[in-house]
């Protein structure tokens, strides 16, 4: 039987951090891991916010795209296999759909599904401060098997650059789902100065 390749879904909410999802991407494309994005209404118009990128440019990124009210795409089933689910960034109206199980868009849906077939669902949520309803959702998720990935930057790497932090977040991400990656720096201690 032939194998199938490895495949990840992404879903991009209207939440901020969008360049999350493009670096995500991005990456994925370069280990030439098969993608399937969904991008929210609210999602394309943050895009315009936040990055000079056209919608065009990042769905190119991707293996496969759906239209976000497409309940009908082959990963609105549990019999589609793949090898996780990451909504990066994850908005609080996703995690509440998530966690009632609302299903009222192929972003939910596809998350509703990844955690009824047992398989990696990551949640990178965005939102400050955080409200006893967003806590709640989270630990609801969280005991239901969801990741929950809030994008926190590390600085203990000394970034140079935002890109360094996004790159950092990434490869902790895809970390979760056990896909190796090198483009960013990992804790190695305290390291003493020779100076």
């Amino acid at each position: 039987m032939p194998s199938r390749p490895k495949r990840i879904v992404i879903g991009i909410t209207g939440a901020t951090g969008t360049c999350y999802a493009i670096r995500l991407l991005e990456v994925l494309q370069s280990l030439e891991i098969e993608t399937h994005l969904i991008i929210s209404k609210w999602a394309i118009a943050t895009l315009k916010y936040e990055t000079k990128l056209p919608e065009a440019d990042i769905r190119r990124l991707a293996s496969i795209n759906y239209l976000s009210k497409d309940l009908s795409a082959p990963i609105a089933s549990g019999s589609f296999q793949h090898d996780g689910m990451i909504i990066v960034p994850c908005s609080m109206k996703t995690l509440a759909a998530v966690r009632t199980g609302l299903c009222d868009d192929l972003i939910s849906r596809a998350a509703d599904v990844s955690l009824k077939e047992h398989r990696r669902l990551i949640l990178a949520v965005r939102e400050t401060p955080l409200s006893d309803i967003h806590l709640d959702n989270m630990l609801f998720l969280r005991r239901a098997g969801a990741t929950i990935f809030p994008p926190m930057p590390a600085f203990y790497t000394r970034p140079n650059s935002l890109d360094d932090l996004v790159d950092q977040t990434v490869g902790r991400i895809l970390d979760m789902l056990s896909i190796s990656t090198t483009g960013f720096s990992r804790w190695n201690g305290f390291e003493r100065s020779l100076k």
